[in-house]
């Protein structure tokens, strides 16, 4: 170069070869730990001061810590917007999810009020809206029509007809709801208070993503009769979809003409209107309340032309003001939920935090993943003893919530204002709604979710393994009901995970001439394999489940089959002893008769040689013992005396004589005389993978070939030396820091120089 400068974009490397003891030198390896002991940490958490007492406090009641810095300036105008706003949807969808939950919409509203209170002084996300939601609301129904199904209140007329009891239904229905509320919350605070935050990540986006798009089948579903005006059975269990759904189109002659005609028209308004505010988001300063508007239109219209009493319309009834004391839920309702609970908990979090994690990432704020499950959790609970029913944020509020201009969690504080005025004062004007309407707001409130349907062409261009989680969880959920589809999807899911780690990838690595970089020589064309050395590398972790696997496919990839070749050696050296024993009775019979023997061997030794014991009475081995490449260049070197001939036996005796290039090749194990394992992808050792290499090692140096291990991470090393894989037989020189160090110590080792010169050289990138 001139003036002496490198070229960009390349580097040069001079350092000498380095194994795992010559880095621990090096470097300076300690065994100081910079991680308290455990002792120390429990100290520490014990420990009492005031900071200590206020970080505590912060952290379990975040609103003190960001309830006094509150900007008025800066955040006031838009959160009273967003909360406005936030506040409006929650009455309509409130009152609609309700019907999800098999319960009256008033339960709707109080579900729409004290989460959100107790969230907002819990809560560390600035931007997603707590209440109700329509996944949540739907497993919340299938419990309690499973529990309370009508057929348990029906009851005998005066006139010997029989009806149903709505009012005991519904009140033990609120009982159930609310029960299963508090045991759902428990169960996040518990998760939350032992840092179990992480168990939501178990629950892939596709897995969420595939069990919200057939829960919204469900939800559309079971709204379906409310459209048509139709009563169909109830039905629970597995395909109980399909059968409400027979069931429904069986009962489609029945349909009400004038509850069809006020579902189609809520319908068209609220698509049109909808579609007007997502096409001007950009240009409204609020989104058109189209929902709120629609419900008030509907009710003032059924009111005064007496639509209900004239043409049979279902309408929602007596809405009750005021708010509701305070009750303990029935304990002995929860060995019947816990299932569903802990179902509950586990969907509503991971609804939760996904939606949470997006908003702080794009604005630049965290979201603390176990005080969140507190949060929620308090929010259940304290929600469940104040009939509420289970909560979680809903995309399309928060959505509406981060647009409007919401900057913190006082925009949820206004919002609950909002619901509770009309919990108190303007409830009762709902009472001519007619629940058609509602179960418009739920169908295009489904919008969001049916879109995830785009999931599957673009995961099948991306990765398969999620589709097919994708399509598992949206098929068992609708066949299998939510319950028992979700825990279906899981076990699937952990399935996917274990079948990735057991059929990793395995490859032979080569050399990139030039370059320190070894390669898939079945990927990289112009990555070569060194003569004698094979490369080999998984792409997992490698553990109890795969370890087998691990050596099936190193035998394979490598052509050494181990336990052929220490069968075939074993064999030799059994045939070697017989044939001592034979020639030495034939030497003995010899020397009696003064004859010499006549198949023994036939060596033409220079003065003071001996034959090498290695080239003694080698036998070619079985058919399908090697099927790697033979080293020429190693084995030319090995034996280069011409002066050295080898005479072999047949099964018969027959003295046979094999001293070409491919036999003296086979007898050393195919031409490879080392292995070099590539475990820089394994994270862990368990004990099956520390045995595992550790015959790896014994059984190869059996049949001449010597084992290396490359890219060992430190954690892996110590796990090595606490499983007591080392010895001195496994020595530590034997890991070396990269696999170019290790093929440099193995050529330099052999004195291949050729090689050598063609592998060391300056690196280039």
């Amino acid at each position: 170069m001139e003036n002496g400068e490198q070229p960009l974009g390349q580097y040069f490397v001079h350092r000498p070869v380095l194994d795992e003891l010559c880095l621990d030198e090096l470097a300076q390896k300690g065994t100081w730990s910079t991680k308290p002991s455990f002792s120390e940490r429990v100290k520490d958490s014990l420990r009492c001061s005031v900071p200590r007492a206020k970080e505590v406090v912060l952290s379990w009641v975040p609103v003190l810590g960001w309830l006094p810095k509150y900007s008025i300036r800066e955040n006031a105008v838009g959160d009273l917007v967003s909360g406005c706003s936030v506040g409006i949807m929650h009455l309509p969808q409130g009152m609609a999810y309700a019907l999800l939950a098999s319960l009256r919409p008033v339960f709707g509203l109080y579900t729409s009020l004290y989460p959100v209170l107790v969230y907002f002084i819990f809560g560390t996300s600035k931007h997603i809206s707590i209440g109700t939601f329509a996944v949540i609301s739907i497993m919340i129904g299938s419990v309690t029509e499973r529990l309370a199904p009508d057929s348990n209140f029906i009851v005998n007329g005066t006139n010997g007809t029989a009806h149903v009891n709505n009012d005991e239904r519904d009140a033990y229905r609120v009982q159930i709801a609310c029960t299963l509320t508090v045991l759902a919350g428990l169960f996040q605070i518990l998760l939350g208070v032992v840092r179990f935050g992480f168990v939501v990540t178990y629950l892939s986006e596709p897995l969420v993503r595939g069990y919200t798009t057939g829960s919204a089948c469900h939800v559309l579903n079971s709204q379906l009769k409310y459209l048509f005006g139709v009563t169909p059975a109830r039905f629970s269990g597995p395909l109980s979809l399909i059968y409400t759904l027979l069931e429904i189109c069986r009962l489609l002659p029945q349909t009400v003409v004038p509850e069809l005609v006020v579902s189609l028209v809520s319908l068209t308004l609220l698509i049109v209107v909808k579609e007007i505010n997502a096409y001007y988001r950009q240009k409204l300063p609020l989104p058109i309340p189209i929902e709120l508007i629609v419900i008030i239109i509907a009710t003032i219209i059924t009111h005064f032309c007496g639509l209900s009493a004239k043409y049979n319309i279902d309408v929602v009834g007596e809405i009750p003001s005021g708010l509701k004391a305070p009750r303990a839920p029935d304990v002995t309702l929860f060995s019947a939920v816990i299932g569903d609970a802990f179902a509950v908990a586990i969907v509503g979090y991971a609804i939760s935090i996904s939606l949470g994690k997006t908003f702080a990432l794009k604005y630049g704020y965290k979201v603390d993943s176990n005080q969140e499950l507190v949060a929620l959790g308090l929010s259940n609970t304290v929600g469940g003893c104040f009939q509420c029913y289970s909560v979680t944020s809903s995309m399309s509020r928060s959505l509406v919530q981060e647009s409007t201009g919401g900057k913190t969690q006082v925009a949820g504080l206004i919002s609950s204002v909002i619901v509770l005025v009309t919990v108190l004062k303007i409830g009762s004007l709902f009472e001519d709604l007619p629940k058609a309407v509602l179960s418009t707001i739920v169908f295009v409130n489904l919008k969001g979710m049916f879109k995830q349907f785009m999931d599957v062409p673009i995961l099948w261009r991306t990765n398969r393994a999620d589709l097919l989680v994708w399509l598992v969880t949206f098929v068992s959920t609708i066949l299998l009901n939510l319950d028992l589809g979700l825990a279906v999807s899981i076990g699937f899911s952990i399935l996917t995970i274990i079948f990735r780690t057991q059929l990793p990838h395995y490859s032979i690595l080569g050399h990139l001439p030039g370059t320190d970089l070894y390669l898939d020589i079945d990927t990289y064309k112009e990555a070569k394999e060194i003569p004698g050395i094979k490369i080999f590398r998984s792409s997992a972790t490698i553990y109890y489940t795969n370890a087998e696997m691990y050596l099936e496919a190193l035998q394979e990839k490598s052509g050494i089959q181990i336990g052929k070749l220490l069968a075939a050696k074993k064999k030799h050296e059994t045939l070697k002893q017989q044939e001592k024993k034979k020639a030495s009775t034939e030497t003995k019979q010899n020397d009696m008769d003064g004859t010499l023997p006549s198949d023994t061997f036939s060596l033409k030794e220079k003065e003071g040689e001996h034959v090498p014991a290695e080239l003694e009475g080698h036998k070619p081995p079985v058919n399908g013992i090697c099927n790697g490449q033979v080293n020429w260049a190693y084995q030319s070197d090995m034996t280069s005396n011409s002066d050295y001939r080898v005479f072999h036996y047949d099964d018969n005796g027959t003295q046979v004589s094999k001293d070409s290039e491919e036999d003296r090749g086979l007898a050393y194990g195919c031409g490879t005389h080392s292995i070099i394992l590539d475990i820089s992808t394994t994270s862990f050792v368990d004990t099956v993978a520390v045995k595992t290499l550790k015959n790896i090692f014994k059984d190869l140096k059996e049949i001449d070939v010597e084992v290396y291990l490359a890219g060992c991470q430190v954690c892996v090393v110590e796990q090595l030396e606490r499983a007591g894989f080392f010895s001195e037989s496994i020595q530590k020189s034997r890991l070396f820091v990269t696999i170019h160090d290790a093929v440099l110590h193995v050529l330099t080792k052999l004195g291949q120089t050729d090689a050598l010169l063609d592998v060391f050289c300056n690196t280039q990138m």
